[in-house]
């Protein structure tokens, strides 16, 4: 009931035909007074991930401000909006997901071959947008564009699918550990280099990503010891079989000092041990490119001349390489590390000479630098040099290559776990924020295809 004095009020402007006055009745004394106003979503982040002849991967994250006015991770839907970028009708939503999460994660299907698509992705209603890094943020990106192409797959069936990963830093306590220059992140209640392998391998076997094989490109520990070993030894294990299934080599971080056991090597491969394998005709070849102290790399004298006698053997078959650091001058003078941190020059004009006498060599996988790169070969030879990203960290993935008998598609897909995509987010803040602009690469050279005979290979 209305106060007296209240009621007394609107009873007068009521006789007397006068507008209607508003009329502020008592709180109840029991009324929640900690109510704040909704809170204004923040879609940022946006990137596209893949791009494939079929699909595409848009991921982005959302946010709002807490009573400290700093963003925090806020869940909502996740919708995405396709249409032909010939089409003169706006975009309609092609992906709807009503399950909230900050971490968004949108793959589009059902697209044509070689044809160019409009696209915007939102949440909650609002417009998701690229994080203010070059990378998604300068011109003529899909992200600051809104419009990119499928890719055109190369002719033939599809013979083999080769997923090739790195830097999975199992027993790692801290990421983004950089000299004592930077703090790490730290996780706080998982072991994060164990989840980020188990979203890898869980990937890897399901029907949309049908992985034949694992290359895993060093740094497969923290440091080496004993229990690295065996523990990432044990996971690889649960996903198939070594030499067979999946291959590896050795990294920096997998070395011991020269006066103790090397447990890696008890575990997998000896030191400075070249390995060969064949998988329907493919030669999959892994190099030890360590050294006994130190970030850089090299090749053993003998392993550099066993390479040759392979190479030279059999020059014609097709043949891929892999190793940790990277080897050309456009990876030494493109990382933060400069030129000590790849393949010494005398070793990598040494690979550069072995391919060039062996047009089977197509492509050379390396990690080390935690970054998606294709970069350039020193000398006009047939062969693709890639990085890619590391898998414990943002952006938290791996490569795609599918061959054909016409050529092979390369991919960069990011983990999809809840735990992955939420630490993948995370470590986006590394080194000062400018990681992003460091380990995610261009869209090319996440994605491409590359023209070539491979119509000898079995499936």
């Amino acid at each position: 009931m209305l106060e007296p004095r209240l009621r007394t009020m609107w009873l007068a402007n009521a006789a007397s035909g006068a507008a209607a006055v508003a009329v502020r009745t008592p709180r109840p004394v029991f009324a929640d007074r900690t109510r704040t106003p909704r809170e204004t979503v923040v879609a940022s982040d946006l990137e596209l991930v893949t791009v494939t002849d079929h699909s595409a991967v848009l991921t982005w994250t959302t946010r709002a401000r807490n009573r400290a006015g700093r963003l925090r991770p806020v869940p909502a839907d996740t919708e995405v909006r396709i249409t032909p970028a010939d089409s003169r009708g706006a975009p309609r939503t092609w992906f709807f997901e009503g399950l909230r999460t900050p971490y968004h994660y949108a793959e589009i299907r059902g697209l044509e071959p070689g044809r160019a698509y409009r696209f915007e992705a939102y949440s909650d209603g609002r417009r998701a947008v690229p994080a203010r890094t070059l990378v998604t943020r300068r011109s003529g990106t899909p992200e600051s564009t809104g419009v990119f192409t499928t890719a055109t797959p190369p002719p033939g069936r599809l013979i083999r699918t080769i997923a090739l990963a790195n830097d999975l830093h199992y027993g790692e306590p801290a990421s983004g550990l950089f000299a004592g220059l930077f703090e790490g992140v730290r996780h706080g209640t998982d072991e994060y280099p164990e989840f980020m392998l188990h979203a890898l391998l869980e990937d890897l076997r399901l029907p949309d990503r049908a992985a034949d094989h694992l290359v895993v490109a060093g740094d497969l520990t923290d440091s080496g010891t004993a229990d690295q070993a065996l523990g990432v030894r044990a996971q690889l294990d649960d996903w198939g079989e070594l030499g067979r299934d999946y291959f590896v080599c050795r990294g920096n971080h997998d070395v011991r000092p020269p006066d103790e056991t090397d447990h890696w090597g008890n575990v997998f491969h000896p030191r400075d041990r070249l390995l060969e394998y064949f998988t329907g005709g493919l030669r999959i070849i892994g190099l030890d490119t360590t050294r006994v102290r130190g970030a850089g790399g090299t090749l053993a004298p003998a392993q550099l001349a066993h390479l040759g006698e392979l190479l030279r053997g059999e020059p014609e078959r097709p043949t891929l390489i892999f190793g940790h650091h990277p080897v050309t001058r456009h990876a030494a003078v493109s990382n933060p590390g400069g030129p000590g941190f790849v393949l010494d020059r005398a070793n990598a004009v040494a690979l550069h000479r072995l391919y060039a006498s062996a047009p089977g060599v197509f492509l050379h996988h390396s990690g080390h630098t935690h970054r998606n790169r294709r970069s350039r070969p020193d000398s006009g030879i047939g062969v693709e040099f890639l990085e890619v990203g590391a898998v414990k960290e943002y952006p938290g993935g791996y490569t795609l290559i599918r061959i054909y008998e016409g050529g092979y598609m390369i991919n960069f897909w990011k983990t999809r776990s809840e735990s992955a995509r939420r630490w993948s987010t995370r470590t986006r803040s590394q080194y000062l924020g400018l990681h992003p602009d460091h380990a995610l690469g261009s869209c090319a050279d996440r994605n491409h295809v590359v023209l070539r005979d491979f119509s000898g290979l079995s499936g």
